[in-house]
């Protein structure tokens, strides 16, 4: 009998920590543009994205990266997958949030209040 080899499961700061770095690549984000979003400092952020630091599930960086990560696939949805259109959506003044998204995101209330704006208009589609 035949056993199927497995994958070794990855842990959930693996997984996040890996698609903060895409993620952060997508959008264009430098070290410190995501360090801000984070709460980590540049160098921080940059052994994350070289895969030598992963986020702590226990620490606030890891819940900014899952809003994050939240916004990220929200936007996916609304511009069918057009990353440029999502980076311009942010750099975009926003008459309803009174702010560009990208200089919400500096802050965790700023995270959350452009995520939520997006899942509601998600919910209109």
């Amino acid at each position: 009998m035949a056993t199927l080899a497995t994958k070794p499961q990855r842990s959930d700061g693996q997984v996040l920590s890996s698609a903060i770095a895409k993620i952060a690549d997508f959008w264009g984000f430098s070290n410190p543009k995501l360090g801000q979003v984070l709460g980590l400092s540049p160098a921080t952020v940059s052994r994350l994205k070289g895969g030598k630091t992963l986020l702590d599930p226990a620490s606030k960086s890891f819940e900014a990266g899952q809003f994050l990560l939240r916004l990220f696939r929200g936007l996916d949805a609304l511009m069918g997958s057009d990353d440029l259109a999502s980076r311009r959506w942010l750099e975009t003044p926003n008459l309803d949030l009174d702010a560009r998204p990208l200089d919400l995101i500096d802050s965790f209330k700023g995270l959350i209040t452009v995520c939520d704006y997006v899942d509601a208009h998600r919910a209109r589609v």
